[in-house]
Parts: structure tokens; sequence; C-alpha cells
């Protein structure tokens, strides 16, 4: 399971920069500002909780139970980055209910982490 997150961590953070720099680059022409803000957004939030699952991979390793936090993790980066990419790039608003549902998966990951390490003797 710790070489899966690593192997996923990984590979959101390596497509967030290139998401990135297509936003910064590519993007720019085509949409308003507000779409590659919203765009630079989702990349953001995509990099940060692919270093999470990252973490996660390795708290595995060192025998911590946090395989919810990574699932969380990874819904979270679809659901809140991947909605926000195709609003970005769509302008369909019927996407918005769709993001709030991600960012609250990055907040139940983070609280499994929290409880996790709170009931954890180190």
């Amino acid at each position: 399971m710790a070489k899966l997150f690593l192997i996923i961590g990984s590979t959101f953070c390596m497509l967030s920069v290139a998401l990135g720099a297509f936003a910064a680059h590519g993007l720019k022409h085509h949409v308003s500002e507000y779409a590659v803000g919203i765009f630079k957004t989702a990349a953001e939030y995509q990099m940060t909780h692919g270093l999470a699952i990252i973490v996660v991979a390795f708290l595995l390793k060192w025998g911590l139970q946090m395989k919810w936090a990574g699932y969380l993790f990874i819904a979270g980066i679809m659901l809140f980055s991947g909605s926000l990419y195709l609003l970005a790039l769509t302008g369909a608003k019927w996407l918005g209910p769709i993001t709030p549902m991600g960012g609250m998966c990055f907040i139940f990951g983070w609280l499994v982490i929290i409880y996790k390490s709170a009931k954890q003797s180190f």
C-alpha cells in the first residue's frame, strides 16, 4: 500500500507541475485571467495533497495506519482540483458544488492524520 501511495502521490505532483506550466504559458491566451487563477488554484492544491499522499506512504511504511487519509486526499484531488480544472476550461457552473466536497475530503484526510497521530505513541 505504501508503494502505491508513493507512486500515486508522485504522479499527482508531476501532473501538477505540468498543469501549472500549462496554466502559466498556454492557457492564458485562451481563457480569462479569472479562469487561469482557478486553474492555478487547482494545481496548487493538487501539489500540496500529492505531497500529503507521499507523506502518508512514509507513515504507512513506519507502521502508522493512515491509509484512509491517503484515500481521502486522492478523492479530494479528483473532486476539488478536477472540478476546478473543468470549471476553468469549460465555464460549466454546475461543477461548483463538487469543489467543496473535494475540500471536505482534504479536511477529513488531515483529521485522520491528526486523530491517528494523537492515538499513536512515538
